[in-house]
């Protein structure tokens, strides 16, 4: 689809405008989910969101910083332009964001639900937009669309059960093959950022992403191999392909070299004062998508199909090098990060976690289970804590700044590790129950301990 006739990618035709947008799910998810799951009428549920999108809301300093960057691209769009920028220029903060269209479409879904997304008014207006704009997406294409309901992904580490998104996400699998790596090392031992700890875990990382981008897709389409991904002894294997005083070659690992067989963003955090846990991410992909607004509905469409395999051995928006189990096929879903996460102990919900961020998602969950769990921090700590990132390909480690030291620099880079700028930042939602931090006590008769990540500038943790 996107490449030209000489089999070279496109530059810009999987992420911007309507080629690249891929059957929007949202709407069936979330009414598929309140179906099944939820105690509260669809009307009631909406009528937040359609107050805001109605009568606007003042915008932080990190919702403005977040919409300045695609300022260029919204300029390009209309129906984007009309509501992302404020008379063609930037909004400020403290001004307020209005989104009547969007309050439109929103009370045909109240009134009608899915159907008054998918059909009716606002799936005519999304498919004349598709048209107009040179897309594929037709009425067909949303009449067949269909909700799946997956088993999670889940694991133990160290006395805590692990529950996470399945395919075709790649969150929760990577996620618990890094878990399932790291726990035969002893990281509070080594202590947080040692440059033994921190080798550690990168290698986990690295190792766990050729696995990802080399067999995860579709299970509708590819059979992913989760009990081999998931398992212990697998990961027994790999902690012997580490060697605990240098650092691997990313191009030496890959499919076929043992132990390796050859073969974004919203996110958020719910407890209830039942304790049921929620963990929720859905996505556009990029921060804004394709960039392109479907006139009249306010819906700003996605660029979901950069998560597919463009072409082998070329890098998506994120820079990863995916291959064939996740290459485009009508009526496939595209393999993700998205890693929403629960952990439980003897049953309970102790941690809710997520975050937006790309292929950045699946570490930075991990990072946070691993503070709270390994390193004893409290639920804010391990929100804040510095990151890093490592993915496979590029060759390279990511690291936040202030995330090591000079010194555990200084040691990683003679082992052979190449450490890298920080990546844009994630914005982690977490909440842990019960205290604090897990071995911490309560204050007074709270129950529940929420963590924004303070790194956008927007958002926080509330209860009511």
């Amino acid at each position: 689809m996107y490449l030209d006739t000489g089999g070279n990618v496109v530059k810009g035709l999987s992420t911007n405008g309507y080629p690249a947008v891929g059957v929007p799910g949202s709407v069936a998810g979330f009414e598929a989910a309140r179906v099944k799951y939820g105690t509260m009428g669809r009307a009631a549920l909406l009528a937040p969101a359609i107050a805001l999108a109605e009568k606007g809301f003042a915008l932080d300093q990190g919702d403005v910083d977040m919409l300045r960057t695609a300022t260029a691209d919204f300029k390009k769009d209309a129906p984007s332009a009309a509501i992302f920028l404020n008379k063609g220029e930037p909004f400020a903060p403290g001004q307020k964001l209005v989104q009547k269209d969007l309050a439109k479409t929103l009370r045909q879904v109240s009134q009608h639900g899915p159907d008054g997304f998918y059909k009716g008014m606002v799936g005519k207006a999304l498919v004349a937009a598709s048209t107009n704009g040179k897309g594929i997406l037709t009425q067909a294409d949303l009449d067949q669309y269909t909700v799946r309901e997956m088993a999670p992904v889940e694991c133990d580490y160290r006395g805590y059960h692990v529950v996470s998104a399945p395919p075709p996400s790649s969150g929760g699998a990577v996620i618990c093959e890094i878990l399932n790596i790291v726990e035969g090392y002893p990281l509070k031992e080594l202590g947080f950022r040692s440059a033994q700890a921190v080798h550690y875990q990168i290698e986990a990382m690295r190792h766990a992403y050729v696995d990802r981008n080399s067999y995860l897709g579709d299970p509708d389409f590819v059979k992913n191999p989760l009990d081999r991904l998931l398992s212990k002894t697998y990961a027994a294997s790999i902690r012997t392909a580490i060697d605990p005083a240098k650092a691997g070659v990313s191009q030496d690992i890959k499919p076929g070299v043992a132990p390796h067989e050859g073969s974004n963003t919203t996110h958020y955090s719910i407890v209830d004062k039942g304790g049921n846990a929620v963990a929720v991410t859905y996505t556009l992909n990029d921060w804004f998508g394709a960039k392109v607004t479907a006139a009249s509905t306010g819906v700003l469409l996605n660029n979901e199909m950069d998560d597919f395999t463009v072409k082998v051995g070329v890098p998506n928006m994120y820079g990863l090098v995916q291959g064939e189990a996740n290459a485009i096929a009508p009526g496939k879903r595209p393999l993700s990060s998205m890693s929403p996460t629960i952990v439980s102990r003897d049953g309970k919900p102790v941690i809710v976690v997520g975050t937006p961020g790309g292929s950045r998602i699946i570490t930075a969950v991990t990072h946070t289970i691993l503070n709270v769990i390994d390193y004893g921090m409290n639920v804010q700590e391990a929100v804040d804590a510095p990151r890093f990132h490592q993915q496979w390909l590029p060759d390279l480690t990511n690291v936040d700044t202030f995330g090591i030291s000079p010194d555990t620099r200084k040691i990683l880079e003679g082992m052979g590790h190449k450490l890298g700028a920080p990546q844009p930042a994630n914005h982690l939602a977490a909440i842990l129950v019960g205290a604090p931090s897990l071995e911490g006590k309560p204050v007074g008769n709270n129950r529940f301990y929420g963590a924004n990540d303070p790194r956008r500038n927007t958002g926080l943790a509330a209860g009511y």
